[in-house]
């Protein structure tokens, strides 16, 4: 980077079914943020629709990249990089990101930065983190020295995921076990895959829950703010010990089987259907189904009325038990590793419930933890631009090739 830039780079975010982009100074002042999501289109469906996605980034794009060069005062001569996301998501959309992003850049002879989804939720954490702010630190407000690790879990729509991630040159080896991703700068993170979902990741079940129960999509912030009013000890749901086999290199399995972690969503979802069938509560939810599907813009109020006290018992009972699963084998894993450090990020991480039992035993353990605000918790591109600075300072910048990814791993070799 050369003395006279100002690092201001803009962010482009395209991976799902929110097109975002931003506009953030040295990896960690914000000065825009500008986000078109599509709740809206998709919600009838009771999940995205990739189809309908891709079609909505084609129209939002060039208006929410003006959006966010306008709120940050800035014209594209301004920039010192664009950066996109590269990966993982639906390949129409990431395509739609990044088609435009590599137009941008030649056009402007910017560089361009690939940048991976799940760091740039690993790095919503670390911004806000850097910056100071309230929301996002529990515990500790100090910056991550150079060589300290953290325990990141990345918690989703279509994520759930563990990855030892740290800062600097000192790198775990791949002895140690898992895959080791590190362009050789001070500036660079390390990220070592340690944990992932066999099936389902958790907010897609609280999304499948959700609409199995007659409510509205995205299912998180229904089922958190309806969770509140029921019993969640009511129904005893239980998670089984899971043992995955290796199904492709890279695996955290692979190299270290003992100290991996896994989870598991789908039998949860099989047991919540189970429930509702045979205590037949099938025609209650179809009541609740078209009351709520014959309101213009339905919330978790209106549901409330509309829901009997087994129904909240048993979203009560959901959300207790799969938020208990991933604290559980999430410290569990802290303390495998040695680590007393753990970023929570991902649009799981907004639900209330997971905040507060995850800061309590975090501070029985001693241990630091740290979200990020509720603005960042969900897909923007504020996170994308705050990954992509470590990765302008070490010059590690796209080729001409870059085209989407929807597979990609977090911890492989770079290119």
């Amino acid at each position: 980077m050369s003395s006279a830039s100002s690092g201001l780079i803009l962010g482009i975010e395209s991976s799902c079914d929110e097109t975002a982009a931003a506009v953030v100074r040295r990896g960690t002042d914000i000065l825009s943020n500008a986000v078109a999501s599509q709740i809206a289109i998709h919600a009838r469906f009771g999940g995205v629709v990739p189809e309908l996605a891709s079609r909505e980034h084609l129209r939002n794009i060039l208006p929410v990249v003006h959006s966010a060069l306008a709120d940050a005062g800035v014209t594209y001569a301004d920039l010192d990089a664009i950066a996109v996301t590269e990966g993982p998501g639906l390949a129409g959309a990431l395509l739609v990101g990044i088609s435009f992003a590599k137009s941008l850049a030649f056009a402007l002879g910017k560089p361009l930065i690939a940048v991976n989804h799940l760091e740039g939720h690993i790095h919503a954490v670390l911004l806000e983190e850097a910056r100071g702010a309230d929301a996002s630190v529990a515990h500790s407000r100090e910056a991550l020295p150079p060589g300290r690790q953290s325990l990141a879990l990345v918690v989703s729509g279509g994520h759930t995921h563990l990855y030892l991630a740290q800062h600097g040159p000192a790198a775990p080896s791949p002895e140690e076990g898992g895959e080791i991703s590190d362009v050789g700068a001070p500036s660079t993170w390390t990220y070592r895959n340690v944990g992932r979902t066999v099936d389902d990741a958790a907010g897609e079940a609280f999304d499948k829950v959700a609409k199995l129960l007659g409510l509205g999509y995205p299912g998180g912030p229904w089922i958190d703010a309806l969770a509140r009013h029921g019993n969640p000890s009511a129904v005893p749901f239980t998670f089984s010990q899971i043992k995955a086999k290796v199904h492709r290199k890279g695996d955290p399995a692979a190299l270290d089987p003992a100290r991996t972690t896994y989870f598991s969503f789908s039998g949860i979802k099989t047991a919540v259907l189970r429930y509702v069938h045979v205590h037949e509560m099938e025609p209650s939810i179809g009541v609740r189904r078209a009351a709520l599907a014959a309101e213009p813009h339905p919330t978790p109020a209106e549901a409330l009325p509309l829901c009997d006290s087994r129904t909240l018992d048993l979203i009560a009972s959901f959300q207790r038990s799969v938020i208990d699963d991933l604290r559980r084998k999430t410290f569990r894993t802290a303390e495998n590793f040695n680590v007393n450090r753990i970023l929570v990020s991902g649009g799981v991480a907004a639900n209330r419930e997971l905040r507060v039992r995850f800061t309590s035993e975090a501070a029985e353990r001693n241990i630091s933890i740290a979200f990020p605000s509720l603005a960042l918790s969900t897909d923007n591109a504020a996170m994308i631009a705050a990954a992509a600075w470590p990765k302008f300072l070490a010059a590690d910048f796209a080729p001409e090739s870059l085209t989407a990814e929807p597979s990609l791993a977090l911890g492989r070799n770079p290119r």
